[in-house]
């Protein structure tokens, strides 16, 4: 492997890593993304940021730090307008430290209950570190927040997102839409345009 086309995933979320995967299998990208688990590396980065500008950077830069690879970190957070924005950078630990996918989704529509006004969005923050050199991408996709859950595919807040444009949550709509259309997918793509330039 060249180690100079080595960017390491800095997360322990295999979910997310397997959608990296699915995006990139569609680009012709001669750079290598490999997981921490896959390298051996067992920290549990601390996320604590205020933002998810932040926490991407936080995990991007440790592992540059510590190793002195090329790394990718990544935050994502759903945005709910009537909930003035949140849960936002606490989306994963929103009912608890436990991270429990129903947990969260459950606290959120019992706080939009009631609420007519359900517009929300998906935000995704990438920081890549190249050589000590941080760039960012952002990608967003705007929806509704669903009255209750629907489909159980995907992870997260999916069953319960409506994107702008369709009548289906994610968790019905399934990877195939999701790896074209979601947060994740757009700021990817950002990202593999500015690899593609350094090749």
């Amino acid at each position: 492997m060249d180690e100079g086309r080595l960017l390491v995933f800095a997360t322990n979320n295999m979910h997310k890593v397997k959608e990296l995967n699915d995006i990139l299998e569609k680009d012709k990208l001669d750079w290598v993304f490999r997981s921490l688990e896959e390298l051996d590396i067992v920290e549990d980065i601390e996320e604590n940021g205020i933002t998810l500008d932040e926490n991407a950077k936080i995990k991007s830069s440790y592992i540059w730090n510590k190793y002195h690879k090329n790394s990718v970190g990544e935050d994502t957070g759903l945005e709910v307008e009537a909930l003035n924005g949140a849960p936002g950078v606490y989306s994963a630990r929103y009912a608890g430290n436990e991270k429990n996918d129903q947990a969260n989704m459950n606290k959120l529509l019992a706080e939009l209950d009631g609420i007519a006004h359900r517009n929300a969005r998906f935000r995704t923050v990438i920081s890549l570190v190249l050589a000590g050199e941080e760039f960012q991408f952002e990608g967003i996709v705007n929806g509704q927040i669903a009255t209750m859950p629907q489909g159980n595919q995907g992870f997260g807040y999916d069953p319960i997102f409506i994107p702008e444009g369709y009548n289906e949550s994610f968790g019905v709509l399934g990877k195939e839409v999701k790896s074209l259309i979601s947060h994740r997918a757009r700021a990817v793509k950002k990202l593999i345009e500015f690899l593609k330039m350094r090749s």
